[in-house]
């Protein structure tokens, strides 16, 4: 299908709240014809000069416009694509566009997959000393805590691209496991930097058998 497209360097995850501000005029033309026609666009993911996948989105409210214009919206992240073509200008619109192909998210996964990716979660928010919130593992999905676990701009966008829950919370366990593990060595080694300096008490070694 045809969509009008909004290329920016970042990633938007299915059911995430998406804040913008808009000021230049051709978004300002978009923003108004999702608001007078109800349809929606695409937020495809700039990166190495170069959109192939991105998330449709969905406006919900202006929140603000000011005087020269500019508007302060809220929208909402619903589907992935993949771009097929792309027009730097829509006909008789000023804003781009282009065709795109809806990915089939797949929700293959367990919810003991679930739950030991929650698990490792909440062992990484522990060794940063940050509260994890609480949330069942039946409501818990692969992209509710992906800009929260420390991914890279390059990772979001690996992520978003995998079609199965499966291999997205696969992707994540092997994430947060390198990252627990480094976390855990770095906490391990302020702890012993900590020691330095201070007076210890050693227990006194018995000498008696020792053989040179």
């Amino acid at each position: 299908m045809k969509l009008p497209l909004f290329p920016l360097q970042s990633v938007f995850f299915p059911g995430e709240t998406v804040p913008l501000h808009i000021f230049e005029e051709r978004y300002k033309q978009l923003i108004r014809d999702c608001r007078d026609e109800a349809i929606t666009f695409g937020i495809p993911v700039y990166v190495d000069n170069s959109i192939a996948y991105g998330t449709e989105v969905q406006l919900v409210e202006v929140v603000t416009t000011y005087d020269g214009g500019e508007m302060d919206v809220v929208c909402v992240a619903r589907q992935v694509f993949k771009v097929l073509a792309f027009e730097h200008e829509m006909e008789g619109k000023l804003y781009a566009g282009g065709e795109v192909e809806f990915l089939e998210s797949v929700n293959d996964a367990s919810e003991e997959e679930r739950a030991e990716v929650m698990e490792k979660l909440e062992e990484l928010y522990d060794l940063m000393g940050v509260e994890f919130p609480k949330t069942s593992s039946k409501k818990f999905n692969s992209f509710a805590f992906a800009h929260k676990m420390g991914l890279s701009f390059e990772q979001e966008y690996e992520l978003l691209q995998l079609p199965r829950e499966s291999e997205r919370l696969g992707y994540i366990k092997d994430h947060l496991d390198t990252t627990i593990k480094i976390l855990d060595q770095i906490n391990r080694t302020k702890a012993l930097i900590d020691m330095n300096g201070h007076f210890k008490n050693f227990d006194p070694l018995d000498f008696k058998d020792l053989e040179a």
